[in-house]
């Protein structure tokens, strides 16, 4: 059985993507540097306290692992100062790819972020849908520590010869939190930030578990949100609406999400599940 390492499992993320790999069959690892320890934590498995900014419990913490799934950092802008997040974020991110190394894992899945792209889009984008090839336009010291993980991950990966899979995860959502969606509607600037994308907890524990799957070499950065937007207004008129001077590169459909996902359907058959349209009914 696959013993399979997750940072951060205790975290909104963390937590379904445990479920999910043990749904699957694998043997996990949680660890975070928060929690009730051992089976406190109710994860289905017992959670390992550790703090990644030390380079030997990130060690220990993968030893005996296959892969690990990478997603203990400060998961946003503004939960620390700007310093203290960019500080952390690049030396956790650092010992768990040398510890990857140094125990010969065969995989790492990690989370980069959607914010590596440029936002919150005060300066428009280029271009619509943004892609992979709008990397990179760090606005934050968050972005930027993830920015540096994806340099830091391809050069470790060339070094080792490990797959690394980097995620650019947009802003997860579970099916609790679907309730608030129609709070969004009466303005389409409320959510301009990140081109009014989301994507459902769920569907980011699959795409790091197919990031552990599916064959892969060197490092390899992929966009992961739903397939839809976040509004009830078609893309295209959200678009004109609130960034006129930006056009789109193709066809889109109705309501097609403007963070485009094609790169992660083609590396990893990423398809998003879940839609807020499951929980709410549109106007």
């Amino acid at each position: 059985m696959m013993r399979i390492a997750v940072t951060g499992a205790f975290g909104k993320a963390g937590r379904a993507v445990v479920a999910d790999l043990l749904g699957h069959g694998y043997d996990v690892a949680p660890t975070d540097v928060v929690g009730p320890p051992g089976a406190e934590a109710g994860l289905g498995a017992d959670l390992l306290l550790a703090d990644l900014t030390d380079y030997g419990q990130a060690l220990e913490a993968l030893a005996g692992a296959d892969a690990v799934v990478h997603l203990g950092n400060v998961p946003a802008p503004g939960r620390t100062t700007g310093p203290a997040t960019l500080a952390a974020n690049t030396t956790v991110n650092g010992n768990v790819f040398l510890a990857a190394e140094r125990l010969g894992l065969s995989r790492v899945v990690w989370a980069s972020s959607e914010t590596t792209l440029g936002l919150p889009f005060d300066v428009p984008p280029r271009y619509a849908p943004v892609d992979e090839a709008h990397f990179p336009h760090p606005t934050t010291t968050y972005a930027l520590s993830k920015v540096l993980g994806e340099e830091t991950a391809r050069h470790v990966a060339e070094w080792s010869g490990i797959p690394f899979v980097g995620l650019r995860i947009s802003n997860i959502h579970r099916p609790q939190d679907y309730a608030a969606v129609p709070g969004y509607w009466a303005d389409p600037r409320s959510r301009r930030w990140n081109l009014w994308g989301y994507v459902d907890v769920r569907d980011v524990a699959q795409a790091c578990r197919l990031g552990v799957e599916t064959p892969t070499t060197g490092s390899q950065n992929v966009i992961v949100a739903a397939a839809d937007t976040i509004m009830d207004t078609p893309s295209a008129v959200l678009l004109d609406q609130v960034f006129p001077g930006v056009g789109l590169t193709r066809d889109i459909g109705e309501f097609e999400t403007l963070l485009a996902i094609g790169a992660a359907r083609e590396l990893l058959g990423y398809a998003p599940e879940h839609s807020w349209r499951d929980y709410v009914s549109p106007r």
